[in-house]
Formats: C-alpha cells, structure tokens, sequence
C-alpha cells in the first residue's frame, strides 16, 4: 500500500438519463499528475561504495569487535544519553531473525517486537520516532489510532455497501508499526485481535459479510506508562495492566524508572547543555564517533537483506539450557518463561550476528541475547541485579565488561544440577 497525492480538475459527470431512475450528479476528478508521497523511504539505495566501506569498519574491529558493534549503536538516537540497553535492544529489533517455516509449512516469525514501560520523560517517544525513520516503512499511530480501524481493522459503510478499512497494522505490513501509549486507549476489538496479528502475523476478518485475512507482517515497536507507580514488588502484566498472553508476544520487555539517582542527573544535565556549546571540543570529538543517519539507515537495511545467520551448536546449547534454566525458576513471570521465550532467544541472537555482520551464530550472539531477555525480565533467573535500563551507559571497554559476563553466566548455567553434559560447554 502507497500513499498517492493526485493532481487534477475536480468536475461534475451526470448519469445516464434513464426513464423513471433519477438522474444523479456524481464528482469525478480528471487527473493529470500523481506523486507517491512514501517513494522514498519505500527503497533504500545501497551503492557498492557503502559496502565496502561497512566491510573495511569491521577489518578495522576485528580485535575489538564489541567496540566496533557500540559505534554503531551510539548513532541510534544520539540526541539522548546513554540507555546502551534500549539502544542495542532497538538495533536488534530492527533487523530481527530469520523466519523459520519447517515441513508442515507452518511459519515462525522472523520480527521482533518490543515494548517500553517507562515513566514519563524517559525518551520513549524519541525512540519510537527514530526507529520509524530509520525503517523503510512505518506506521507512527497512539493506542487509540487515527481512524476508525483502530489498529487492525473495521467494517465500514461507504455508499451503500460494506467496505474493510485498514489499521495502522495492516498499513505497516512489511515495515515498522510504532504504537505510543500501547493499551492505554486501545480500543476493545483490537485489544482481541492484535493477538494473532503480531504472533501469526495476519488478521482474520468475517464482518458484516466479508470474510478475508490480512497480511501484518510487522515490527511492533510499542511504548507505555506505567499504571501509576511502578511496584517492583507486583508483576509486569499488574504494573501495566497488560495480558500475559500479550506480554509474552514481545521479545523484549524494557523498564525505564526515573529513580532518584544525583550522579545519573549530572551526567545527563551536563550531555543536554553541552549541545547548546557547539564550539566544545568533547562534544565534536563525540559527533565524530556517530555514525552519520544515513549510513547506519542503509547498514540496517543491507544486514537484513544480506545475511541469514544460522547457529552454531554451542549457541544452541547455551540458548537451550539457560531456557530450561528459566523454566524451571519462573514463578511470578509463567507467561513469560513459554516456548515464545525460547524463539525470542533464537531471534535475538540472529540479529546480533548480523549486527555483527556474520552469517553464523556464535556464543557471544546467544549471550548477548540471554542479557536481553534478563534486562527485559523482572525476576531475572541469572543476573542478580539488572538494574534500571535507563541508567545503563555504554563501558569504555565493552569486549572486557562482555568476558565478564560470559563467566557469569556460563558459570550459572554450569552450575544447573539438572544438566547432564555441562563440560562441553567450556
């Protein structure tokens, strides 16, 4: 679907004049000109220059690859400091997995969706307006939805006889729908079918006679406010009056508390002022590190068409334990810990490798994408304390701080009486 602007003379046509029918005047436009007003984000140019130039960036990192992967998150909303794990969560959604479909021509879903919970003022909105920009397609809509389809789809009467019109879903089929205030004023019947469209990512429709299913393969990118304080103490699904079942459809799940925290103030005050000082030389030396918007556009675009990453076998086995492992602590997130946890673990490591411009799996893809799923989870099954997402900072040195990690978690998974063959895992 296109959005057109026509150019023409706008004149009146009379009916045929028939004996004993009324003669009607209908307005009929005679076109002379019409504009696709979505031709250019609807493709991305990718000249072979660019290429190179991606491939020469990951030469220059290949001892430090880690840095090289926070270069290009650093230009992911650059206007707003730090937050590296709702920027890498961002990226990764973006370019999501590989869609899966197996013999009985049964198809899993290759999209990601995610979901900030977040107080007001914590830059969920700017992360939803970059995101749209940097994606070939998108819907920028609020829970409530612009038009009387809401965000599905409706019924409606036009002249006569019945007519579907379509949702912010169904109009970002193949991009990115970006939903603000997600559930807040969601109308009732899209609250029942935005189900099926985000897991099996199609619509079925049989109103007032018409009977058909739409396609809404789509990234859902939605932002939310808590319902009132945020209790760490209560669940998500309580905290933000969502279902679990449609918690459980968002691989990634991320909340933003602005907690009291005077040395998180100053560092932020220091990076919002520091931009009205153009003639500051950290903060030029800053821009320099940014990737410009239009080259991380086509990187995006060009690692999602390019590589279809599959894993290896020792990211299937950590992916696989630290699943079991979280099946069998889950007790305040059952709705979380389901199969769809396991598949969001797959699709979040293929996104990392080709973030990380590889076309295989590897440990350190599957580890980053177990950090993921523990920011997002609010009982964490092996990081004691996450802590808030949005005073998470980009480390000076990110391959050391990763090594660390990787200990950690092995280590956890390791010591998981119920795995019998852990010593492979070294």
């Amino acid at each position: 679907m296109y959005g057109v602007i026509v150019t023409g003379i706008l004149t009146a046509k009379w009916s045929p004049d028939l004996k004993d029918v009324r003669c009607d005047l209908d307005p009929i436009l005679i076109a002379n000109y019409i504009r696709r007003t979505n031709a250019l984000k609807s493709e991305i140019d990718i000249p072979d220059d660019a290429i190179v130039k991606f491939k020469q960036f990951w030469s220059d990192f290949k001892d430090s690859p880690l840095k090289g992967r926070n270069a290009i998150l650093r230009g992911i909303c650059p206007q707003v400091f730090g937050l590296f794990t709702v920027k890498l969560a961002v990226a990764l959604t973006l370019i999501g997995g590989v869609q899966h479909v197996d013999v009985s021509g049964t198809k899993v879903r290759g999209e990601s969706h995610l979901l900030l919970v977040g107080d007001p003022g914590t830059g969920k909105s700017q992360f939803l307006k970059f995101a749209a920009k940097l994606s070939n397609r998108s819907v920028i809509t609020t829970g409530l939805g612009s038009t009387s389809a809401g965000l599905t789809v409706t019924a409606v009467k036009d002249g006569g006889e019945w007519m579907l019109e379509a949702g912010a879903l169904v109009l970002a089929d193949g991009g990115l729908c970006c939903i603000d205030e997600f559930d807040r004023h969601m109308r009732e019947h899209d609250r029942a079918t935005i189900h099926e469209a985000m897991e099996q990512q199609t619509i079925s429709v049989a109103k007032a006679g018409l009977v058909t299913t739409l396609s809404t393969k789509t990234i859902v990118f939605g932002a939310t406010n808590p319902k009132g304080q945020y209790d760490p103490d209560q669940s998500l699904s309580i905290n933000t009056a969502l279902s679990g079942p449609l918690l459980s459809r968002f691989d990634i799940v991320l909340v933003l508390l602005d907690t009291k925290n005077p040395e998180w103030d100053g560092v932020v005050s220091s990076h919002i002022l520091s931009e009205g000082e153009p003639d500051k030389g950290n903060h030029e030396e800053d821009l320099a590190n940014i990737w410009p918007f239009s080259m991380l556009r086509r990187y995006i675009h060009f690692v999602k068409g390019y590589f279809r990453p599959v894993l290896t076998k020792e990211a299937e086995m950590v992916i696989s334990n630290y699943y079991q492992l979280q099946r069998r602590s889950a007790t305040g997130n059952a709705a979380r810990t389901t199969v769809r946890m396991l598949e969001s673990l797959i699709r979040l490591a293929q996104a990392h490798a080709r973030l990380m411009f590889r076309n295989e799996v590897t440990r350190l893809d599957a580890i980053t994408a177990i950090l993921c799923i523990e920011s997002s989870m609010t009982t964490s099954a092996i990081v004691d304390s996450v802590g808030n997402a949005l005073h998470s900072n980009f480390a000076e040195n990110p391959d050391l701080e990763y090594a660390k990690q990787e200990r950690l978690i092995l280590e956890k998974l390791r010591s998981f009486d119920e795995f019998p063959d852990t010593n492979s895992m070294q």
